[in-house]
């Protein structure tokens, strides 16, 4: 088998769904325009029997017009980001492309999928400035990488810059970015929660409803139930 974007592409299609495409579309701010329609666990399973593709090969993935497409060259980047022995040239190859097509991953779907172990474990020993670079972006996905990217410090107990990115966030103007904040926030709660509160109680009414409920969503009851009257 050739691992290319095109041979990847026509797997996908042999998968394809109706029924699977309206259901992406859904869940999609551009609804069906460009996507196969074939289920999530379809495409990640593609994804780990091409996971030796070459990156070139997967930068011509993120170039096709398609939802599923893209998500699978993300999906093979996270695959490749998970392997035993990876080194940190390696790493920083993958991250590299993350961020320089970052105009291809045009989707939360997309964000989600790959920024944790892509861009956030590559960036673990090193200085955080690209991720305060995504998160002063004009364009919605970057803002959500930035701080989705950080879910990755705050899993090894480093929370520092993703509070710092979170605040930064506070006052953006999409939902999507702001929910996850909230999710970044709360997992920051799973690890100190004190520090999760001071920075709750520091904001106040700086943090958005639909970031509070999700940021507060693990805490003791009575401690959620004061936080979301503040």
């Amino acid at each position: 088998m050739e691992l290319t974007a095109e041979g990847f592409e026509a797997a996908l299609w042999a998968l394809q769904s109706d029924q699977e495409r309206v259901k992406i579309a859904k869940h999609r701010r551009g609804g069906a325009s460009g996507v196969i329609g074939v289920r999530m666990k379809s495409i990640f399973d593609t994804a780990a029997v091409y996971a030796d593709m070459p990156l070139d090969e997967v930068e011509r993935l993120l170039e096709s017009e398609y939802y599923d497409s893209r998500l699978g060259a993300v999906s093979v980047l996270d695959f490749k980001a998970r392997r035993r022995g990876i080194t940190d040239e390696e790493r920083r190859e993958l991250c590299e492309l993350y961020l320089r097509r970052h105009d291809r991953i045009d989707d939360w779907g997309l964000v989600d999928r790959a920024a944790p172990r892509v861009v956030g474990w590559y960036l673990l020993d090193k200085p955080r400035d690209p991720l305060f670079a995504l998160a002063r972006s004009s364009v919605v996905w970057e803002r959500r990488s930035a701080i989705t990217a950080a879910f990755w410090f705050i899993r090894q107990g480093d929370v520092d810059d993703a509070l710092a990115i979170a605040a930064l966030l506070l006052g953006d103007a999409d939902e999507l970015v702001l929910k996850s904040v909230g999710t970044g926030l709360r997992e920051v709660g799973v690890v100190d929660q004190d520090r999760l509160v001071a920075f709750l109680r520091e904001h106040g009414e700086a943090v958005p409803r639909v970031t509070l409920r999700i940021a507060v969503a693990k805490l003791p009851s009575e401690l959620r139930a004061e936080l979301m009257a503040r």
